[in-house]
């Protein structure tokens, strides 16, 4: 019982200090840029929506929509890499780290570009279902892949250059289009969270808050399937649906970060480890909200430093992203060739 009770404490004051972590950085990020804005002014103008004409348009339209969409994708992204490292039994896999992302990011290109060719908008629904396709036929590859070898490194290696392929086409695509609109797509294919709106958050939020409610139902399965497979059909769990269901959900998380913000490095690797460490547990009930508060926390803070570092020049999210989860995925693997010494 006392086991129980400091587990219970440790979780609570976990998430209390990463909540406080998650405001605190939306205030830094929201009060900061090339126009600073004081705490309370930015206070103001989120819950009361008073101030000053430019404060309020600097909060409402760029910085509040930009800050909502780093919480809501950074917490996707670390999810969806925590179901795929559960779905592979794979410490390293990652959207990022597997091409799934890239493959997101292909997709999203050819539609944007065969749309903004013919003069026609692309909507955010397109989008995501664009990425989603994208993100699915990278995962097929993969699958392929993992059932033919149970390496570790030759899946790693496989997915690496899948990420590589699809870069390169993407690239290419971008590089010699025409149209200035498409040659813009650059930047958004590098990784950024910049000129997001409330409309594409309205799609974002719906998405995410769907594929992370399913995520809490599938938990208890979850956990039996990280103990085995064999346990998870002993206790009950129609692991092909289940597989069907992950695989699902963790393609559409990623593919609606890559649909709005580009690929976003190494942060599906690193935050489930990371939130493993901090709660000292793998329980997934535990670790799906850990890890989708923990990696909205480090994007914010990630994102803050794309802005600023350099400003008034902005970096790519990714180039960020790796400096600090590109460290944690050499940990990770210097860990696991240790145990097997």
């Amino acid at each position: 019982m006392e086991e129980i009770r400091r587990r219970k404490i440790r979780y609570a004051c976990c998430f209390a200090g990463l909540v406080l972590a998650c405001v605190v950085l939306m205030l830094v990020n929201i009060s900061s840029g090339s126009t600073d804005v004081a705490f309370s002014e930015v206070v103001k103008a989120v819950l009361l929506k008073k101030g000053e004409s430019d404060v309020l348009s600097i909060v409402w339209s760029i910085r509040l929509p930009r800050t909502v969409a780093v919480f809501i994708l950074g917490g996707a992204l670390s999810v969806s890499g925590f179901m795929l490292q559960t779905f592979f039994s794979n410490p390293i896999a990652g959207p990022f780290v597997l091409g799934i992302s890239s493959g997101a990011k292909l997709c999203v290109a050819i539609v944007m570009i065969a749309f903004l060719g013919r003069g026609m908008g692309v909507s955010s629904v397109v989008m995501v279902s664009a990425a989603f396709v994208g993100a699915m036929i990278s995962l097929v590859f993969v699958l392929l892949v993992s059932g033919k070898t149970k390496s570790v490194g030759v899946l790693i290696i496989c997915g690496v250059m899948i990420g590589y392929i699809c870069s390169a086409l993407t690239d290419f695509i971008v590089t010699f289009a025409d149209d200035s609109n498409i040659v813009n797509l650059h930047n958004w294919s590098m990784g950024s969270f910049s000129g997001i709106g409330w409309q594409q958050i309205r799609v974002m939020a719906v998405v995410v808050i769907l594929c992370m409610v399913a995520s809490l139902f599938i938990s208890k399965p979850m956990g039996a399937f990280m103990i085995g497979e064999a346990h998870a059909v002993n206790v009950g769990v129609n692991i092909k649906a289940f597989k069907a269901l992950l695989i699902l959900l963790s393609g559409l998380l990623a593919a609606t970060v890559t649909a709005f913000a580009g690929p976003v490095s190494f942060v599906g690797v690193a935050v489930p480890h990371l939130s493993k460490k901090l709660f000292s547990t793998s329980a997934p009930l535990v670790i799906l909200p850990g890890s989708f508060l923990l990696g909205s926390a480090l994007c914010m803070f990630c994102d803050l430093i794309a802005r600023t570092a350099f400003a008034p020049t902005e970096l790519s999210i990714s180039t960020v992203t790796a400096v600090f989860g590109a460290p944690v995925v050499i940990w990770i693997m210097l860990g696991r060739r240790k145990k097997h010494e």
